[in-house]
């Protein structure tokens, strides 16, 4: 009996250090490094994947990853459904150079200016600060059996700081963080530290939200998050092959407002970078919705062939993971309205400004996102500061309810879990005056 060949198969080795600090209140919690050497092998039988990993790959040789190729075939035997495999550029792009590269600073100094940050944030009136450093640095090797091979070097690190303000038993926080490829970024940002802890102690005099439906201004962080988790995740293509995304069977189609153009693009150098995608594919900008139409999907090679209607290139995962199809660079395009006229355009309603997180449902199109305060908005000014306020709604109707965008993107970087991985990736966008929004308060 003749041996079985895969169809195709692909190695991606991953050699890296990770670094992280934690302090809390002063105390240094945690300050350590680990280790990683391991390998994804997948093949492609006669009907799906089967997938292989090994830790101390270097190890392995080509003897090892020629029977990890035969192991993972063998463990595709037992897929049902035939998987193919769109056919793909590949390319590498350089990747950006460093300011001050984090690996050259001892352990010891990044705790201090990490410390540094969090002292500035201990202020009277503060209960609670935490303050956290995260480094990842490491090599990709990728190969495949297709004759394509390919390395890079990559470091990414960043901090968040958090501070507490109570007053009578009642909590407020707030959440300043930075997170780049282009270097350590650590220094001299002490006044961070004290922007968290003095918006902290400004929310706990804010008045409660008023809720109802209303017109708003989305700050560029917020209206970030909304073309993250709202657009970018209904337009991955593993969603719209599994029939869970609001945005199946519609490219072509008017699904926003005219003012909106939405992409993802891996080739800029922000945190959500991509020299190349998990998978061997060049990276490029995709535009997910242009001037209101949706154009592309997100893909891999697999949805790319089941679904069409996109490009690949968006493939990504963590560490060892297997690669599924995720966001990198996700924003609005800039529009041409100044935030004078964003806030006669809004009349009276409320500027919403920053996250704390939220819920996304793409199959069912709707959404919860919690802003961090906001500002009441009278007769086309900015007048008081609010607290405790929501954003929710059905994503379509929301796009056709963006009314005017702003000349001031900003990118916010930050990590993107999915499929249980988290992957680096930035939002951004300019303000965004949102019409008949259904802001969520006190007696909303």
């Amino acid at each position: 009996m003749a041996t079985e060949e895969p169809r195709y198969y692909d190695v991606r080795h991953l050699v890296g250090t990770s670094t992280h600090i934690d302090i809390e209140n002063g105390t240094i919690e945690a300050a350590g490094q680990s280790f990683a050497d391991s390998a994804i092998v997948r093949a492609l039988g006669s009907a799906g994947w089967g997938m292989v990993v090994i830790d101390n790959f270097s190890d392995a040789g080509e003897s090892g990853m020629k029977q990890a190729v035969a192991d993972a075939l063998s463990l595709s035997r037992a897929t049902g459904e035939r998987v193919e495999l769109a056919q793909v550029q590949t390319g590498l792009l350089p990747v950006p150079g460093v300011k001050e590269d984090p690996r050259e600073v001892s352990l010891e100094e990044k705790t201090e200016l990490l410390a540094s940050i969090e002292s500035a944030a201990r202020i009277p009136g503060i209960v609670n600060t935490r303050a956290r450093y995260i480094e990842s640095e490491g090599t990709v090797r990728f190969m495949d059996s297709s004759g394509n091979e390919f390395g890079y070097e990559m470091v990414r690190s960043g901090y968040s700081i958090l501070a507490v303000a109570g007053r009578g038993g009642e909590m407020q926080m707030a959440r300043e963080s930075e997170h780049a490829i282009t270097g350590l970024n650590m220094r001299h940002r002490e006044e961070k530290g004290r922007e968290a802890a003095v918006r902290a102690l400004l929310l706990l005099d804010a008045e409660p939200a008023r809720g109802g439906m209303m017109n708003a201004i989305l700050d560029p962080e917020l209206a970030g998050v909304f073309a993250h988790e709202a657009i970018g995740h209904a337009s991955e293509g593993d969603l719209v092959k599994e029939g869970v995304s609001v945005l199946k069977g519609m490219t072509g189609q008017q699904i926003a407002s005219p003012v909106v153009t939405v992409v993802d693009d891996p080739t800029l150098p922000e945190f959500g970078f991509m020299p190349v995608d998990a998978e061997g594919s060049a990276v490029q900008r995709t535009e997910i919705i242009r001037n209101g139409i949706l154009t592309n999907y997100l893909h891999s090679r697999e949805t790319l062939a089941a679904v069409g209607d996109g490009v690949a290139g968006h493939a990504r995962a963590e560490g060892s993971s297997s690669p599924i199809v995720r966001m990198s660079n996700t924003f609005i395009e800039n529009g041409d309205a100044t935030m004078d006229e964003l806030l006669e355009g809004c009349k009276t309603g409320i500027l919403l400004k920053g996250s704390r997180g939220g819920q996304v449902d793409p199959g069912r199109g709707v959404f919860q996102f919690n802003a961090e305060y906001g500002y009441v908005i009278e007769d086309g000014e900015q007048r008081g500061m609010v607290r405790d306020v929501s954003l929710s709604g059905d994503i379509l109707t929301t796009m056709h309810n963006i009314a005017l965008c702003g000349t001031d993107r900003k990118m916010t970087p930050g990590y993107c879990g999915k499929g249980g991985q988290s992957v680096p990736v930035t939002d951004g966008s300019p303000h965004l005056l949102l019409k008949s929004a259904v802001v969520g308060g006190r007696n909303a």
